[in-house]
């Protein structure tokens, strides 16, 4: 028991180096769940563990990988791999096409680890090909290998042949696609998890925890997100949005109380003999403050604005008023696309590239022509009640910063804050003007959802 239990432990601190809050009470609960639900049922121990450990929204994926390392369906080389050089790339996928036309997950998983061994094996010893050397298992080379999102028309062809040739209603053509590419998506998922647990048998499971297990979607860093992570953090506004309203409502309550007033409290304490039993306080009113984004949507930090703009606007109710700007190096106002109708969140990017004046005569960043254009065009967009945010990198081009504009900004409104998707140590590199940038105005590293969130809660005025 003492080592399913260092198991256990070992588990839970993979869990935290993946950024999951997971504490000592959590901790407990799940040595509770494992000791009454033993590790005869791998599923239902999964689900136990899932419900005592997890807390946030994100992180089952996180979580399945994790436990997969941790808690192996098999160990060593499943006996169906032994045939891996019994069939070539094309017979793989042939299987592959059957297994997914029939929905047989457990052919799936078998053909997953079939793969893996025959075609995924990297840093091969010479004296022993087949096996990995001083390399592992690769789930990318498997699947690009064998590449099985090709097969999505076979297997559409053998569902119409197994139907004798008939037609199908026009609802099950719309759905049967969808529902093959779900199938291949969880077939490459189960390739990752068994590429995975073969190179922890290799390199030790707490190694692979730490370097081979994707973040949660709050982690992803914006800078580095591929196109299925952005749409994936798209996804993430709604429930993030409703989370960030919460915290600040509950925040906005908070202050509303005021601070304790002293000396109306000792008045009213004579009556009590000293004894301060009713506090009195400095009420105040609270306001719901303007919001004004100013975006960089150039290439190098689309992602960061795109989501953050896509968050303030799901946002949008806890703010009096919310404008939103759009710039590369000339500038122009977004709110109306960011709107109830404003079309699909992942077109934009494009939307604004296409339908707002965001270039000039060239297609790089410049933040000082963007920030002396707002003053001259948008200046009444910002006054004593509003609260700025500027998003982007700070890479300018070894251009003007036009540090005066910035200034007059910072005058003009309640507060300025500059939240840059770098890292503090890239603001002094190559043509980033950040460090000029935070001598004028508070400038805070943002490189993930995460990080977002606590910003927008802590920063923004009540």
């Amino acid at each position: 028991m003492s080592s399913v239990a260092a198991r256990l432990t070992s588990f839970v601190q993979a869990l935290r180096a993946n950024a999951l809050r997971v504490g000592p009470a959590e901790t407990v609960d799940a040595a509770q769940v494992l000791a009454v639900l033993g590790l005869a049922d791998r599923e239902r121990l999964r689900e136990g563990l899932a419900a005592a450990l997890l807390r946030a929204h994100g992180q089952r994926s996180v979580f399945d990988a994790t436990f997969d390392l941790y808690f192996p369906s098999r160990v060593g080389e499943p006996e169906v791999a032994q045939r891996r050089e019994e069939l070539t790339v094309e017979e793989l996928r042939e299987q592959l096409a059957a297994a997914l036309a029939a929905g047989d997950s457990a052919a799936m998983a078998q053909l997953a680890a079939l793969a893996v061994g025959a075609l995924g094996a990297f840093g091969q010893a010479p004296d022993a090909p087949g096996t990995p050397g001083a390399g592992g298992w690769s789930a990318h080379q498997t699947l690009d290998r064998l590449r099985p999102q090709i097969l999505l028309a076979r297997v559409l062809a053998a569902l119409r042949e197994g139907r004798g040739g008939a037609r199908p209603s026009e609802l099950t053509e719309r759905i049967e696609p969808d529902e093959i590419r779900r199938r291949i998506e969880a077939f490459r998922t189960l390739v990752a998890t068994e590429a995975r647990r073969r190179s922890a048998e290799l390199r030790g499971t707490d190694e692979i925890a730490r370097r081979a297990v994707a973040p949660s979607v709050e982690q992803i860093d914006f800078l580095f997100a591929g196109r299925e992570q952005l749409a994936e953090l798209r996804r993430a506004v709604r429930p993030l949005s409703r989370k960030l309203a919460t915290r600040l409502a509950a925040h906005r309550r908070r202050a509303a109380r005021g601070r304790i007033d002293v000396r109306r409290t000792v008045r009213r304490s004579l009556g009590t003999g000293g004894v301060p039993l009713r506090p009195a306080y400095r009420r105040r009113r609270p306001q719901r403050p303007e919001l004004v984004l100013l975006c960089d949507v150039s290439s190098s930090v689309a992602g960061f604005s795109d989501f953050t703009m896509l968050l303030v606007q799901a946002l949008r109710e806890e703010f009096s008023r919310v404008r939103v700007f759009a710039f590369v190096n000339r500038i122009d106002e977004v709110t109306e696309l960011l709107g109830p109708g404003g079309g699909d969140p992942g077109e934009l990017a494009r939307r604004i590239l296409a339908e707002a004046t965001v270039l000039g005569y060239h297609p790089y960043s410049d933040y000082g022509s963007a920030l002396g254009e707002f003053l001259e065009r948008y200046r009444e967009a910002v006054g004593p009640r509003s609260s700025v945010l500027i998003l982007g990198d700070a890479r300018n081009n070894n251009r003007d910063p036009n540090l005066p504009a910035l200034r007059q900004l910072a005058r003009q409104s309640r507060r300025v804050h500059w939240l840059n998707p770098e890292p503090p140590a890239s603001w002094s590199t190559g043509d980033s003007a950040a460090l000029a940038y935070a001598g004028v105005v508070a400038m805070h590293p943002c490189r993930n959802a995460r990080q977002l969130g606590e910003l927008i809660t802590r920063l923004l005025p009540l």
